[in-house]
């Protein structure tokens, strides 16, 4: 090493451009034999090209490593580049990778594809590790149903209520996917009767494309709907809402990646379509606030709800939200209880959340996982008497079948994925989606990149795989002795807390009883956090 560092340090530099002065006059004296010189010109202009690159790497001030060991570090930096690739295709078992696993990757791919998604000789789990899961199937079985499993949404203030599958792509905005992907995944959802979340950017042209049914998501900057200075406008609001692909208008308090964060799209990517889009000035930062201008309180908000379901026409209005402190939670409970507005909807966006970039502390530490945000919202709905008129869609590492049973064991009504359908797309999980470098054209704005993503192709894969995540699903609810996956229950799953030790979920996820909170049949810390909430407020004095 101590060798490298000297043949390519500063000093080097200095003894080469010596010796490039003499191959010069070498190269100008055989000159005059044609057949000598012609032999010299490649090794001149290699040696003299990697002489200009090490001057430079001396004298630039960015990087201390090139100034110290110009030219060689250059290798650092490409191995850098491509260090996931080389991990997941050299490195990786099966069962290793984050976020996702290489075989929670290759079954996406395999039925996307419609390829043999079987495994052969036994689990790669170890069965008897803390956290393993498993499903009580029946002896006797059901039959397999063939008919697509829906969902109906729309309490009793929705004129227009809506059948929606249990399996669905979730919010990914036009902007962090390129616009192939738009098209693909808003195609594949429309071959494959199921809804495709616009994500905060918006409802854009390739969504319109495509014909899919789609979930509005209308974020704290309103894009668009929005007037030049940002706040809401119920005009233009009601002139998009009135779009008959629009089934549902999601509100997006805060999203598991970095909820409590807001977010910049730079101006040098605020280009001409994605300004129309969302309703902001060319050239200038997009800011999404970190909380709503719209309404400041649980009062408020409900109040906008009612406004939206009334201003779209009378379609489900629901809100996605990553939980934080439960009494703010408990608080909008209470808000719908006074008011009597109830929203159709609400998802549950677990911190597994990742699609989106995010700070290192909001990605690791803020924000409830989804199982554990699913059952406080479950329970509290039904502690306050409101989960008949709510349907429950869950959001957060969402990539198989077992993944959707236990989900709606736990109370979900459907289940949405986002990186799911972008492996279906063809994502690689190359870790650059904030980059602007995605090598497979999922998520980048560089149309000479987002080129490889071809639309026609790849619309079938999305269909493929959402039609063989239901058929996988239908084939557990059998296993199981059900006919819906609405009918799992937390007694149906299994984890082993100890290599001595297994709980059923009911044990590890307890329910609250229906009017529980109301009547205060529920324990201690329920109490506490009931009492604490207040509808006229979102934060209270701990």
């Amino acid at each position: 090493m101590r060798f490298l560092a000297l043949a390519f340090s500063a000093r080097f530099i200095a003894l080469t451009a010596s010796a490039l002065l003499a191959l010069v006059c070498a190269v100008a004296t055989v000159a005059a034999w044609p057949s000598g010189s012609a032999a010299l010109v490649p090794a001149f202009v290699v040696f003299a090209a990697l002489s200009l690159l090490g001057a430079r790497d001396l004298f630039q001030t960015r990087h201390a490593v090139l100034r110290n060991y110009p030219i060689s570090a250059h290798l650092r930096f490409v191995l850098e580049e491509i260090r996931p690739e080389m991990r997941q295709y050299f490195f990786e078992s099966e069962t290793d990778g984050l976020p996702f696993s290489r075989n929670q990757r290759a079954i996406v791919y395999q039925r996307a594809k419609m390829q043999l998604d079987k495994r052969p000789f036994g689990t790669q789990l170890d069965v008897n590790a803390q956290g393993y899961e498993w499903l009580r199937h029946s002896i006797a079985p059901a039959a397999i149903s063939a008919t697509p499993f829906r969902a109906l949404v729309g309490g009793p203030g929705c004129a227009q209520p809506y059948s929606i599958s249990v399996f669905n792509i979730s919010a990914m905005s036009f902007g962090a996917l390129s616009a192939n992907a738009i098209r693909a995944l808003n195609r594949g959802a429309a071959l494959g009767g199921f809804a495709h979340d616009t994500g905060e950017g918006g409802f854009s042209p390739h969504h319109r494309e495509g014909g899919g049914d789609v979930i509005w998501e209308i974020g704290s900057g309103y894009f668009g709907c929005r007037t030049p200075e940002g706040a809401f406008d119920p005009e233009r609001f009601a002139a998009t809402a009135a779009n008959g692909q629009i089934k549902m208008i999601e509100i997006k308090l805060s999203q598991g990646a970095k909820p409590g964060h807001g977010g910049v799209l730079p101006a040098a990517k605020v280009s001409a379509e994605i300004a129309a889009i969302r309703g902001v000035p060319v050239g200038r930062d997009c800011i999404s606030p970190a909380r709503h201008g719209a309404f400041s309180n649980p009062l408020e908000m409900m109040g906008f709800i009612g406004e939206l379901r009334r201003l779209s026409g009378g379609k489900p209005v629901g809100f996605k939200l990553c939980v934080g402190h439960p009494w703010e939670f408990l608080a909008i409970c209470k808000a719908m209880l006074e008011t009597g507005v109830r929203p159709d909807f609400i998802v549950v966006d677990g911190k597994e959340g990742g699609t989106g970039a995010a700070p290192l502390e909001f990605a690791d530490h803020i924000g409830l996982p989804m199982r554990e945000g699913l059952v406080f919202v479950r329970n509290a709905l039904a502690g306050a008497g409101l989960r008949g008129d709510i349907r429950i869609g869950v959001s957060g590492k969402i990539a198989n079948a077992f993944d959707m049973a236990c989900a709606m064991a736990l109370g979900a009504d459907w289940c949405n994925a986002a990186r799911g359908f972008m492996f279906a797309l063809g994502c690689i999980q190359s870790l650059s989606c904030h980059t602007d470098r995605c090598p497979t054209g999922v998520a980048t704005q560089d149309k000479t990149r987002s080129r490889a993503l071809v639309v026609e192709d790849k619309t079938e894969r999305v269909r493929n795989y959402h039609r063989s995540m239901l058929h996988a699903l239908a084939e557990l609810t059998a296993a199981a002795g059900l006919d819906h996956p609405r009918d799992f229950r937390p007694v149906h799953f299994s984890r082993r807390i100890s290599p001595s030790e297994t709980r059923t979920f009911a044990g590890l996820y307890p329910q609250l009883q229906p009017g529980g909170l109301i009547s205060g049949a529920c324990d201690e810390w329920w109490r506490e956090q009931w009492e604490m909430a207040r509808s006229d407020r979102f934060t209270v004095a701990v």
